[in-house]
C-alpha cells in the first residue's frame, strides 16, 4: 500500500517508521528541511522498547515528489490542518482515502472541505512518540492501539482494508462504527494531561505524582465526560479515572505530552482542539466546563509570553 504521512513529526514518524518496516511504501512529508534532509541521508533514528536502529524511510518536503497515495494520514498540528491539506492536494486521487489521526476534535470537517467528505476518514491513535533531533524520535508503539473509522458508522471494505494493512505491519489498528465516540475517548485522554503539562512543564513520572494535579486532572475530564454525553456521544469510559491510567499506560516516565513539547519549541498548541472542544460542545449542549475554560485560557496566556520575548528579542 502506498501510503504518504503529511506531518512527519515524532507521532507521524513513529508511525512511519512502523509501516515502512511493515513492508509498505511509506512517504515522511515535512516542513522541516534539516529534519528531512537527516531522514533522506541517514534514515531515521528510532528508540524504542527494541533499543535504537536507524530505518531507512522516504522523506520529503515536497507533497508533489510522492505523488497519488492509496491513504493519506494527516498529522500535522491542528492549526496548519487547512493549508497543509490544501498545500498537498497532488496526494489525492480519485480513489485516494484521507485520514485524521491528530488529536482532538474538528479536523475531518476542515479536510472534507477541502477533498470532499467521501473520502475522509477519521481515526484515533494512542501510540506515543517524542522528537529528539533532526531525523531522531523516541517512539512507543508497542501496546499502543490505533482505531479508524467511516464518519457516518459504516463498516465499509476500504477501512477495514485499511486497518488490516496497518495492523499487519505491526501498527496495531482497529475499525470502529462510533468513531465519534473514540475521538471522544482520545480526547478524554488529551485532556487528561496536556494542558496541565504545559502549564507545569512536568513529565508524565512527575505529573503522576502530585495528587492536586490528578484532581483538576479528573475534574477537567469528568467536564468532558459531561458534554459528549450531552451531545449523546457513545462513550467506551465514563470515569475519569480511566482516561487518567490510560494516559501514561506504557509510556515511560520521562514521556512529555506533544503539548509540552510544541511549548518548549516555543509554539504554539493545539489547546483550541482539544480544552478548546470540550468548552465549545459544553457551550452547545448547556454544561459548564470552568476547568477547561480556565486550561485554555492559562495556555493561551503562556503562548501569549512566548510571543511577547519573541518581539521583544526581534527588537533588541
Amino acid at each position: 500500500m502506498k501510503i504518504a504521512i503529511l506531518g512527519a513529526g515524532a507521532l507521524g514518524c513513529a508511525i512511519g517508521a512502523t509501516l515502512t518496516e511493515g513492508g509498505h511504501e511509506t512517504w515522511l512529508i515535512d516542513r522541516s528541511p534539516a529534519h528531512v534532509e537527516t531522514m533522506r541521508t541517514h534514515g531515521l533514528r528510532v528508540d524504542d522498547a527494541r533499543g535504537s536502529r536507524q530505518v531507512a524511510v522516504r522523506a520529503t518536503t515536497q507533497a508533489a515528489e510522492v505523488g497519488v497515495a492509496e491513504v493519506v494520514i494527516v498529522l500535522v498540528k491542528s492549526f496548519h490542518t487547512d493549508a497543509a491539506i490544501r498545500g498537498a492536494l497532488t496526494l489525492v486521487g480519485p480513489e485516494s482515502v484521507v485520514l485524521s489521526l491528530q488529536n482532538g476534535l474538528g479536523h475531518e470537517d476542515i479536510l472534507a472541505d477541502a477533498v470532499g467528505r467521501e473520502r475522509v476518514l477519521a481515526g484515533k491513535t494512542y501510540v506515543g512518540g517524542v522528537l529528539r533531533g533532526a531525523g531522531h524520535i523516541e517512539s512507543g508503539v508497542v501496546g499502543k492501539h490505533t482505531v479508524i473509522g467511516e464518519l457516518d458508522g459504516r463498516v465499509t471494505a476500504r477501512v477495514q482494508r485499511i486497518a488490516a494493512a496497518f495492523d499487519q505491519a505491526g501498527l496495531a489498528t482497529q475499525v470502529s462504527d462510533n468513531i465519534v465516540g473514540a475521538m471522544w475517548d482520545k480526547l478524554l485522554v488529551n485532556v487528561a494531561t496536556g494542558a496541565l503539562t504545559g502549564l507545569t512543564s512536568l513529565t508524565y513520572g512527575q505529573l503522576y505524582e502530585e495528587p492536586l494535579l490528578k484532581a483538576a486532572s479528573l475534574a477537567a475530564v469528568a467536564e468532558a465526560i459531561a458534554a459528549a454525553q450531552a451531545a449523546g456521544v457513545t462513550l467506551s469510559m465514563t470515569d475519569p479515572e480511566q482516561a487518567w491510567t490510560l494516559a501514561a499506560d506504557g509510556l515511560p516516565a520521562a514521556f512529555k505530552t506533544s503539548m509540552l513539547q510544541s511549548l518548549e519549541k516555543g509554539s504554539v498548541t493545539e489547546i483550541d482542539f482539544i480544552n478548546g472542544s470540550v468548552v465549545r460542545w459544553g457551550a452547545r449542549h448547556g454544561v459548564p466546563t470552568p476547568v477547561n475554560a480556565t486550561l485554555v485560557a492559562c495556555i493561551k496566556g503562556v503562548e501569549r509570553a512566548m510571543a511577547d520575548r519573541r518581539q521583544a528579542q526581534a527588537r533588541a
